[in-house]
């Protein structure tokens, strides 16, 4: 009994077809599948291109035209192509997403096609609303000639015509405008698209009696000399992209089917921002916006170029991440790679002016590709103690590379350092402490080492006991004044004597810093919490030069309030001369001090000059 009843079940089950709202999918098509409507004529010129291409395979020495015509808001598209039967037309236009491709043999002919008939045609409804094609077969020349017409609300005609009516095989397809959308079929719009789409469709392709393809491609062509063939290159680029580039690297990969150029910006640019690259798939534009296409340190350069072997994405306006896409990206950045290294061994003053704007890509790529920094060593500009030079040539001078990680750090010891013999590198910029770091693993025996507060201070002369000890209740009453900002105060002989004051901390001094103003203002919970966090890292440190006339006059005062209101202002002016950021109790401080130093200098009784 179960068994009769699941056989007379599965009997009763016939199959269904899906219906298709053709407008709801138009919709989706041009809010969801296509970024703009003028992807229609694209995929007109796509199936137009695909079929010349399905007869040449059959009919090697078949013409190869394409012809638009648009006028009063119509567009008619003629192609020599392949053509359609009754049948075909009832298999490929009625039936999304079937491509002629597949049958009749030409499976081993896919990969010299762009697109699928049927949803190429689906594309048009973006604009038309009425669709009629014309279409003979090459491949039965006795057919008659069939007509395919189209409205927006899903219905279609299918009819026979006269021999006359087409005499010839191939296509016609003709759009009457949707409301609103006349100005996409207009002559003007249709040429412009039609040049940024088909420039390079190895086809003749005209509208009206222009011609839109240019081929060779100018990365193709012979040129009478390298400085003209320069030129050239650069002309196109500013007709592309708009900018005249510093150089052009020519992009060729056979194995991956890629011929191209890349241009090389004459601005710098942020590696943060997504370079945007135009990317023709066997002769048609696919994107105008492909992001992933080089590297990321590559981002000094805007590219063009043609493919047969990347994939396309389901709108084909970008491209499928695959692993075919991930051995060109590598492929591309071996070639850019190589021109860097090509300039770094016959072409210096190019290289120079290319890394005066782009020196942070080459930065980004050396740090983690040790040829290229070898090779970049005497390029790549740092900025250092001894001015503006690369590593190699100040760790010639140099027994011990010395580097700081902040901007701030260095600013605070650089001038100090110099006049102190020590050389600092400034590792603050993006990538440039990697690099310093990674120095010895491409110059065997350099030592780098990164600069604190201690090893400047180590550096700097101590003063005579006796000296020091004469001027403790001066010491004291400064780090009483000191103490609550969590400074200390020390007293050294150094160049130069300008400077009358150091202020020096380290990353650990700054962050206990941070934990105790932060335990301060919190509740007894979290203060409790930032209590046990307290460390005991080295707090920052006023360093006082004794050689320097102001310190001395003022370590001479025996008023311990004047003594801190001056304390304070040689604090806030260490920090200032740093360039570091100030915390409100610094603000406070300097304020403070400005006021005091002013009420001194207006009080009564504070000692003429003769009287100093």
């Amino acid at each position: 009994m179960d068994s009769q009843t699941s056989q007379s079940s599965q009997a009763s089950q016939s199959p269904h077809t899906f219906q298709v709202d053709l407008r709801g999918l138009v919709d989706l098509l041009s809010h969801h599948l296509y970024s703009s409507p003028k992807v229609y004529l694209r995929e007109l010129l796509q199936n137009a291109v695909d079929a010349i291409t399905a007869r040449r395979a059959e009919q090697p020495e078949a013409p190869a035209l394409v012809r638009l015509y648009a006028e009063g808001g119509t567009l008619r598209v003629e192609d020599s192509g392949v053509g359609l039967t009754e049948s075909d037309v009832h298999n490929l236009l009625a039936t999304i997403g079937r491509s002629s491709k597949r049958d009749d043999g030409l499976q081993e002919a896919r990969s010299d096609f762009l697109g699928q008939f049927g949803i190429g045609l689906l594309a048009c409804f973006v604009v038309a609303e009425r669709i009629r094609v014309v279409s003979r077969s090459a491949r039965t020349p006795d057919a008659a000639p069939v007509e395919w017409t189209a409205a927006d609300d899903g219905s279609y005609t299918v009819r026979t015509l006269p021999h006359e009516a087409r005499p010839e095989p191939g296509t016609t397809v003709h759009l009457v405008a949707r409301a609103g959308a006349a100005d996409w079929l207009s002559a003007e719009r249709v040429l412009s698209l039609a040049r940024d789409f088909g420039s390079l469709l190895p086809y003749d392709v005209r509208v009206g009696d222009e011609a839109i393809t240019e081929l060779p491609a100018p990365w193709d062509r012979s040129y009478p000399s390298p400085t003209t063939r320069r030129v050239a290159l650069a002309r196109h680029c500013h007709d592309l992209f708009g900018f005249t580039p510093l150089d052009s690297i020519e992009l060729n990969v056979p194995l991956a089917g890629i011929r191209g150029v890349a241009y090389v910006l004459p601005s710098a640019v942020s590696p943060a921002q997504r370079a945007s690259h135009r990317v023709h798939l066997k002769g048609m534009l696919l994107t105008e916006r492909a992001e992933q296409l080089l590297p990321d340190w590559a981002f000094f350069v805007r590219c063009v170029l043609d493919t047969d072997s990347l994939r396309p994405t389901a709108s084909r306006e970008s491209l499928y991440e695959d692993e075919t896409l991930a051995a060109v990206r590598e492929a591309l950045g071996e070639r850019i790679r190589s021109w860097l290294t090509g300039l770094a061994a016959g072409d210096p003053d190019r290289l120079a002016a290319f890394l005066s704007v782009h020196h942070l890509g080459v930065k980004s790529l050396a740090r983690h590709d040790r040829e290229m920094l070898r090779t970049m060593l005497p390029w790549l500009p740092f900025e250092t103690t001894d001015g503006r030079l690369s590593l190699e040539e100040f760790a010639q001078r140099h027994p011990v590379v010395h580097f700081t990680r902040t901007v701030e750090e260095y600013r605070q010891v650089a001038p100090i350092a110099s006049a102190q013999g020590v050389g600092v590198v400034n590792g603050g910029y993006t990538y440039d402490s990697e690099l310093v770091e990674a120095l010895p693993s491409v110059r065997p025996g350099t030592v780098v080492a990164e600069l604190d507060a201690d090893t400047v201070t180590a550096h700097l002369d101590a003063v005579d006991p006796a000296e020091e000890l004469a001027l403790s209740g001066f010491l004291s009453a400064a780090r009483a004044k000191l103490d609550p900002l969590g400074c200390d105060v020390v007293l050294r002989a150094f160049h130069p004597l300008s400077v009358p004051a150091l202020h020096l901390d380290d990353r650990a001094a700054r962050h206990e810093q941070a934990r105790a103003e932060a335990e301060e203002q919190a509740d007894d919970l979290w203060a409790g919490i930032l209590g046990s966090l307290r460390g005991s890292a080295p707090r920052a440190r006023l360093v006082l030069n004794h050689l320097n006339p102001l310190i001395r006059r003022v370590s001479s005062l025996g008023d311990r309030e004047l003594i801190g209101t001056a304390t304070e202002s040689l604090y806030g002016q260490a920090l200032l001369m740093a360039q570091r950021p100030l915390r409100p109790a610094d603000s406070a401080l300097l304020n403070r001090a400005f006021l005091g130093l002013l009420e001194w200098a207006t009080h009564p009784n504070f000692p003429e000059d003769g009287a100093r």
